[in-house]
């Protein structure tokens, strides 16, 4: 391995090590107050740091003689110093100023140097930790809701929001956008389960910032994506000990407590330094549904700071378990929450009366986990090696271990019972059954009144193990205006895919009981063992990338190519009606339930990208730039058919086009982007899950084409002092253009993708009160490709206030806080019903997933 190294090295050129300076300093704001996180390059090279809780930093050089040292941090404005390194020690203290100016702070995301959104020729959104601790308020779609290009669907609670980019069509998640931990992905490869990748993450405020990287370009390092990356980056140790504990309280009882700790190992020369982070929280809503959400999550990182470099072990261990929200039934036509039987207004028909069901199977007896929710249990173990040959070469090494025991178990929206109505009278409920008569009581035998609806509803058990090894390694070789990477992404992958369905039968209420049907139900079940699928899902991925970064007097030049080659090996459990129990009903007797026989298959795909990107600066406050990019995306695993005689169906990659032209302007206190964008998507395997008619589920795949046009602009504007103005503003057209199974659908736009979105907020913040209140409108969309069912515009309207006072003269600050989410308590449907996709109608009741209601939080935060 050493040889390898070696001649590597050797290729791009070694450069002879010279006497080192040593450059340390502070930076503050213009009152005194240290500024962490701050980015410290010297400029034109490669060389850079980040400044600690305390504002200090310090960073070696080999170089010589006079250079510049620049300093860029969100919400300031830049600031450059010259400096003559000569081999000893220097110091460089640094005053910032704030500034409207949003456009140079330093990103790390999809490039292989340090360099500001100014000088990045592609579209880039970055939050710092502020502006994440006031947005997080329950889920990722809180957070990425103000992205420009971003459509995002949180109604379903903490996890699994559905994140749309630049009109890409999706069933959401993050398909095309895979979310990365400090440059790693949370998650190698998309469909080995159905599970999404926040679900193995919770936010927490040992996070620094994040970074969202749009556009193709960002396939070329790394994991790789079509679409874009969302990386959050972690908070790292510095020389001077840190701690932020943050405590929460919030409406339908949600408890949280936050903390981040951070400082040197050793004496004060120590050159080792911890960060570790982490919550526990419970929480009854934010919808009551009688199961809660309860958990917690440890993070930590170890950084070594070496001669020449560092090396750095972090790490996470999450046991948590949140409750997910489906679609359900609506009033039909107007789209309200319904009224039940009871004349109350239903929030959810989740219930803790279907938590104890069991029953039993060829295996035993099954106990349904329905009240864990989506249940995560785990971790990962990260290294990080970095090491600096000379100034001018570097490599950054990374290697990561995952493994998590999950469980994403939910509630779905209805019977799926072919021709029965999703809600029903009782007679309703017995015709579409062929059932001739019977006595409906609660289970503790009280009759059901008779004009009481039913809603026969179903629950979805998933097992999904994951255990993932990934590797990422760079060789970066700076040699005058170019800046040449050379790299490898090496993935395994692992996963399982256990489903089990059961029915039940409950009475349209808010968190309903459930309900008994004389000679057809046993404790309100009415069907054990709908469905069974069993899958073990295992993946191969190796990328190699070469990119040159080329920066001129007043160009940057970006050109790249990538090779990948996938692979996968899909094992499916056969499944029989097995004959379990002698009650005389049918439907209970007899279960659905894997039989032991196995198909196994394997595919592969390989394919390539190319990426060109230019940026021109006009003057130093207006940049113009364009890209280019061919792309490919693997389709999922889970997805793969066989034939009668246990042959894969064919897999071959989908192929995407985009293209970008655009403009960032950024001086004083004013910012803004503006861009245009087209993007094309051949070969687009479509996998929807709808009903089945006894209940389970057909895996429908289709194969289409799409189109996106679009324009997308930000703005950040500090019009009076301590108050700005910011927004962002999204405009698409978009269509399918090709439907293999579905001719009729061309022509039509893409499901769930709306064609005007826009953000606006208006901030103060004087240091000792900071208020917000920030407005989020996604237009009309369609639920399905047949565009059949169109869902009304969704304005949804938050707030935030603070109050900062010291605790003494050691610079301790308290922090009191609220926030409102959904202050107007506005409704809306993000979606209709997946499982329903393109027969779903509009009736005497419409299932979709509302937004949520009103929530307030109540926090304060201790920094000392």
């Amino acid at each position: 391995m050493k040889n390898l190294i070696f001649a590597f090295v050797c290729i791009l050129g070694f450069s002879t090590v010279n006497a080192q300076t040593e450059i340390m300093g502070v930076v503050t704001d213009d009152s005194g107050i240290p500024v962490a996180g701050a980015n410290i390059i010297i400029k034109g090279t490669t060389a850079g740091t980040i400044s600690d809780f305390d504002g200090n930093y310090s960073l070696s050089s080999d170089l010589t003689g006079s250079q510049t040292i620049r300093v860029t941090y969100i919400g300031y404005g830049a600031v450059e110093k010259p400096v003559t390194l000569n081999g000893g020690t220097v110091q460089v203290n640094i005053v910032m100023m704030e500034s409207g100016e949003q456009l140079d702070e330093i990103l790390l995301t999809a490039t292989s140097t340090t360099r500001s959104q100014k000088e990045s020729p592609l579209s880039i959104t970055s939050l710092g930790a502020k502006q994440l601790a006031k947005a997080n308020t329950s889920s990722q779609a809180d957070i990425l809701i103000s992205v420009p290009g971003i459509t995002a669907e949180g109604g379903g609670g903490e996890v699994a929001s559905n994140v749309f980019v630049r009109g890409l069509p999706s069933g959401g998640q993050y398909q095309y956008t895979p979310l990365q931990i400090d440059g790693m992905p949370v998650l190698s490869t998309f469909g080995l389960n159905s599970s999404a990748h926040d679900v193995y993450f919770r936010n927490d405020i040992g996070i620094k910032n994040l970074e969202f990287v749009r556009g193709g370009s960002s396939i070329l390092y790394g994991v790789g994506s079509v679409a874009g990356i969302i990386n959050y980056n972690s908070i790292t140790g510095g020389v001077d000990q840190k701690t932020t504990i943050r405590t929460e309280v919030a409406t339908n009882s949600r408890y949280k407590a936050d903390f981040v700790t951070s400082g040197p190992l050793g004496g004060e020369d120590s050159n080792t330094f911890y960060a570790l982070s982490g919550f526990y929280r419970y929480d009854d809503g934010p919808i009551k549904t009688g199961l809660p959400t309860e958990g917690f999550q440890l993070r930590g990182n170890l950084k070594q700071v070496t001669k020449n470099g560092s090396i750095t072990f972090s790490g996470q261990y999450i046991d948590d378990k949140v409750q997910f929200f489906l679609p359900y039934p609506l009033e039909g036509g107007s789209r309200d929450r319904p009224t039940g039987n009871d004349g109350n207004t239903i929030y959810t028909l989740q219930t803790a009366a279907a938590a104890n069901i069991s029953y039993l199977t060829p295996d035993g007896v099954y106990e349904s986990p329905i009240e864990e929710g989506v249940a995560t249990k785990g971790g990962f173990f990260l290294t990080q090696f970095k090491h600096n040959f000379s100034d001018n070469l570097k490599m950054d090494a990374k290697l990561r271990y995952s493994k998590y025991a999950h469980q994403f178990n939910l509630f779905l929206d209805g019977s799926g019972v072919s021709g029965a109505n999703v809600v029903e009278t009782q007679a309703e409920y017995l015709a579409a059954r062929g059932l001739t008569g019977g006595d409906f009581t609660y289970l503790n035998g009280q009759p059901l009144a008779a004009d009481a609806l039913l809603f026969e509803n179903r629950i979805l058990d998933r097992s999904r193990p994951l255990s993932e090894t990934m590797a990422d390694i760079k060789l970066t070789r700076t040699a005058g205006d170019h800046t040449i990477t050379g790299g490898t992404f090496i993935s395994r992958s692992t996963a399982g895919d256990f489903n089990v369905i059961t029915n039940y039968l409950g009475e349209y209420n808010n968190r309903p009981d459930l309900v008994e049907l004389s000679g057809y139900s046993i404790n309100g079940v009415t069907n054990r063992g709908t469905a069974y699928t069993n899958r073990n899902i295992s993946s191969n991925k190796i990328a190699l990338f070469l990119t040159d970064e080329i920066k001129l007097d007043r160009w940057n030049l970006d050109f790249g190519v990538r090779y990948e080659r996938a692979s996968g090996t899909i094992e499916n459990e056969g499944s029989t009606s097995y004959l379990v129990d002698n009650t005389g009903i049918s439907n209970l007797d007899n279960v659905t339930w894997g039989n032991g026989s196995w198909t196994r298959g394997h595919v592969s795909a390989d394919d390539f990208a190319v990426a060109l990107a230019g940026l021109y600066k006009v003057s130093d406050a207006l940049s113009a730039y364009g890209n280019f990019s061919r792309g490919y995306f693997f389709p999922e695993l889970r997805g793969t058919k066989f034939d009668g005689f246990g042959n894969p169906s064919s897999y071959d990659t989908e192929k995407i086009v985009q293209g970008e032209l655009g403009v960032k302007y950024g001086k004083n206190n004013f910012s803004g982007t503006g861009a245009l964008y087209a993007i094309n998507l051949n070969d687009r395997r479509v996998v929807n899950f709808i009903n089945a008619p006894g209940g389970g589920f057909i895996e429908a795949v289709d194969t289409q084409d799409t189109k996106t046009f679009g324009f997308e602009g930000t703005y950040n504007w500090r019009f009076v002092q301590d108050f700005s103005l910011n927004g962002s503003l999204t405009v698409q057209s978009h269509e399918i253009t090709k439907s293999t199974s579905n001719p009729e659908f061309e022509g039509n736009k893409i499901s769930r993708q709306p064609n005007f979105i826009n953000a606006i907020g208006v901030d103060y913040d004087n240091a000792t009160f900071d208020a917000g209140v920030n407005y989020n409108y996604t237009g009309k969309k369609y639920t399905n490709d047949s565009n059949s069912i169109e869902l009304d515009a969704i304005g949804i309207t938050n707030l935030n206030l603070g109050y900062t006072f010291k605790t003494g003269e050691d610079g301790g600050t308290v922090r009191l806080g609220a926030q409102v989410y959904n202050l107007l308590n506005s409704e809306g449907i993000t979606e209709g019903s997946p499982r329903l996709n393109n027969t779903q109608t509009e009736e005497a009741f419409f299932v979709g997933r509302p937004i949520l209601p009103t929530r307030v939080f109540l926090n304060a935060t201790f920094n000392f």
